[in-house]
């Protein structure tokens, strides 16, 4: 099996939904031309492409990526829900594993609606209708609120109640994420907020404010991934990323089990994650710098004891301490995360991505995690997906570039 590094990695601004925003081609043109920019080499390069987005009509991929060119390539159209980018990224990285292509692109884009996601088919059977039963069944449902705010205020609930949660310690992730978006300029918002403005927002349902859950948004990212021998022969050592690792599960029996946590998702990435470290001979602690799926600050705190951060039920206890920011064990989502980053779904897992070359590469700016040489990947999608990888520099003894990245 051969080894898979990113080259290279762009993405746009993130931003709110508007019909007067520029349609997904040219938001997809603009993260393909910065990722092909990055590594220096034109699309005819590029042996095939996996394209993620979840809201819009079938080959959106190729339409996409025509905006820099037709070479006739593979072009695979990907949805696997919130986890899309990262299904590409994974798919793209299997194809340069297993010896298909030298160099393949993965690109992730969305142009959404404002608002809270809702079903678009209601002529057939919807992927979440096991989600929505066991909310039937247990504490009934409001059909006026979204699903997944629902499972995701539920999920935080039970785990207050077994746990010993407290409030503040969800509204303390949202007041990271908010804080640490700051230094991003491709974050869609870039405000920071004091505590007690996070937990007086607006309520949204149940427990969860709305400044602790992520937005819909517009935007894309794409990242270009190749083999050694590519690597070496467009001299790209230093600023190649290793995929050390990636896994992906979908759910199991016991996802439906009755319990919100793991209806969310917690048993999926604890699984991928238990897989992913026991296969790269690796250990959470070894991790400095972790982009997760923040989709409501519920889903962080779960996703720290899930990944192995911190020991079942101490998630709390992390936050207090600090040890989920700058100066703590982890650094988590120093890009602002989805919270305030922005979630437009099939960009979301390239995003991340690209965040973690530039945190490995030294070129992100002022949010910088100091010595930071692995970084870890978390992108969920219900229904189910969980993907978890391990990034890491693929030639740490090449000079590494040490600019700040714009």
């Amino acid at each position: 099996m051969r080894k898979a590094y990113v080259i290279g990695v762009g993405m746009t601004k993130f931003i709110k939904p508007a019909k007067a925003n520029e349609d997904y081609p040219i938001l997809a043109k603009k993260a393909l031309s910065k990722a092909l920019a990055d590594c220096k080499i034109t699309v005819k390069e590029v042996q095939q492409a996996f394209v993620g987005y979840v809201y819009g009509d079938s080959t959106s991929g190729q339409r996409a990526v025509y905006e820099v060119g037709m070479t006739g390539m593979p072009i695979y159209n990907v949805n696997n829900n919130c986890a899309t980018g990262s299904t590409a990224v994974y798919l793209a990285k299997e194809a340069v594993e297993t010896g298909r292509s030298d160099c393949v692109l993965a690109l992730g884009f969305e142009k959404m609606e404002r608002g809270s996601l809702s079903r678009k088919f209601v002529d057939r059977t919807d992927p979440l209708d096991r989600h929505e039963n066991i909310l039937k069944e247990t504490v009934g449902i409001n059909e006026e609120v979204s699903l997944p705010i629902q499972l995701f205020s539920h999920a935080g609930i039970e785990h207050m109640k077994k746990y010993g949660t407290k409030l503040e310690h969800f509204a303390k992730v949202a007041y990271k994420n908010h804080k640490h978006s700051v230094n991003n300029p491709n974050s869609q918002f870039q405000d920071e907020y004091e505590l007690a403005q996070i937990m007086d927002s607006p309520n949204l349902f149940g427990m969860l404010t709305k400044l602790q859950c992520c937005p819909t948004s517009d935007g894309a990212a794409g990242a270009i991934l190749a083999s050694e021998k590519f690597v070496k022969a467009h001299n790209l050592e230093n600023q190649a990323v290793e995929i050390v690792g990636m896994e992906m599960v979908t759910d199991f029996p016991d996802s439906f089990d009755k319990s919100f946590i793991n209806l969310v998702g917690s048993d999926m990435t604890k699984k991928a994650a238990e897989r992913l470290f026991e296969k790269t001979n690796s250990k959470p602690t070894d991790v400095q710098v972790v982009e997760l799926h923040d989709c409501f600050s519920v889903n962080e705190l779960l996703t720290y004891e899930a990944l192995g951060l911190c020991k079942q039920g101490k998630a709390g206890e992390m936050i207090d301490n600090g040890d989920n920011t700058y100066g703590g064990k982890y650094v988590v989502n120093p890009s602002g995360g989805l919270i305030s980053k922005g979630h437009p779904l099939g960009a979301t897992g390239v995003a991340q991505c690209a965040e973690l070359c530039w945190q490995l590469r030294g070129e992100a700016g002022k949010r910088q995690v100091d010595g930071a040489t692995l970084g870890l990947q978390h992108n969920i999608g219900l229904g189910g997906t969980v993907i978890v990888g391990l990034y890491r520099l693929g030639f740490p003894n090449s000079s590494q570039k040490q600019v700040g990245q714009l």
